[in-house]
């Protein structure tokens, strides 16, 4: 590290951020309305559709192509609810640290607009109303929401004692494909636990290419991730989880019986996969994020081969 980087590391260490009542006292209703929108991301949806897209898939496969509406929008609800909470709690947790990262430097506990207890309050409260969404479902389902919400709230504080706490994010994100097949058939298949599988190898794809953005300041500053943990080989193991999951889709659609359309889906995430090697190639950090946003077209055009696959065959059957 340069002397010049070193010098605006300790200035960005010891500026202290302004007090929150002292924020408060300048915001009216709106601005503070405004601070937790950001504060649990719905301004930047998409960690809402990369969790929304693997509960969308198993949703159709456990629905044989016709899930309830009433499940549906249950669990469309339930995403947005818990991506929230997740990020609330996730700046909770990062409190200390994401003034030290460029990319997290104006986030809301760092600038003073939310407070710790308030972050750790929004958490709680949204948590809760995603509990709430669960009861109108079986039994089941709700024992895995509670697996779900644990996992969800110790991704934060993982990355202190492991290089894989993006595996701790897959296996939350991936909470919802079980919670899928239980709401609808009332227990999970085999392959709805190969779908399980292969949602949690995703997750772990997209978030060390989002990890790759933040690897400088996390080596700095002491925080592990997947990135730092495959260094040099990032590439090469992201490329073989990426194909490493698309077996895994490949062989959820033989097991239920789907058509080419299921695996024209396939082949254009498999492009969408290439287009996250190219932009990554140098590991820029600016190259690594727009990597990281491009898995939602790669999970949107499965679930499009999926939905047009059960329309055009209606009567192949899980």
């Amino acid at each position: 590290m340069t002397k010049a980087s070193k010098k605006r590391c300790q200035a960005r260490r010891h500026k202290a951020p302004p007090k929150v009542a002292e924020v408060k006292k300048k915001a009216g209703l709106n601005a503070r309305f405004s601070a937790y929108y950001r504060l649990v991301r719905l301004d930047k949806p998409i960690g809402i559709m990369l969790l929304l897209w693997p509960a969308l898939w198993a949703l159709w496969f456990a629905g044989e192509g016709h899930p309830r509406w009433g499940v549906v929008l249950i669990f469309i609800a339930g995403v947005i609810l818990m991506r929230s909470a997740g990020c609330a709690i996730n700046d909770f947790a990062d409190r200390k640290i994401d003034g030290e990262v460029e990319r997290t430097r104006q986030r809301l506990l760092i600038t003073g607009e939310v407070s710790a207890a308030e972050a750790l309050g929004v958490f709680i409260i949204l948590s809760l109303l995603a509990f709430a969404l669960v009861l109108l479902l079986n039994r089941v389902t709700l024992y895995i929401s509670v697996v779900a919400v644990l996992l969800a709230a110790s991704y934060p504080f993982m990355k202190r004692y492991t290089h894989l706490p993006q595996l701790v994010l897959g296996m939350a994100f991936g909470c919802a494909v079980p919670m899928a097949f239980t709401a609808l058939t009332g227990s999970v298949s085999p392959l709805g636990w190969l779908l399980f599988c292969a949602t949690v190898v995703w997750t772990l794809v997209y978030d060390t290419e989002y990890a790759m953005v933040d690897r400088e300041d996390d080596l700095r500053i002491g925080v592990k991730s997947s990135a730092i943990l495959f260094a040099e080989y990032d590439r090469l193991l992201i490329g073989l989880l990426q194909i490493l999951m698309l077996l895994m889709l490949i062989a959820v659609g033989a097991q239920a019986g789907r058509g080419w359309l299921w695996y024209g889906g396939l082949f254009v995430a498999a492009l969408f996969g290439l287009r996250q090697q190219y932009l990554i190639r140098d590991r820029q950090p600016q190259h690594c994020f727009a990597a990281f946003i491009n898995n939602n077209c790669l999970g949107m055009s499965i679930f499009i081969g999926l939905l047009l696959d059960y329309i055009v065959n209606p009567a192949v059957a899980v």
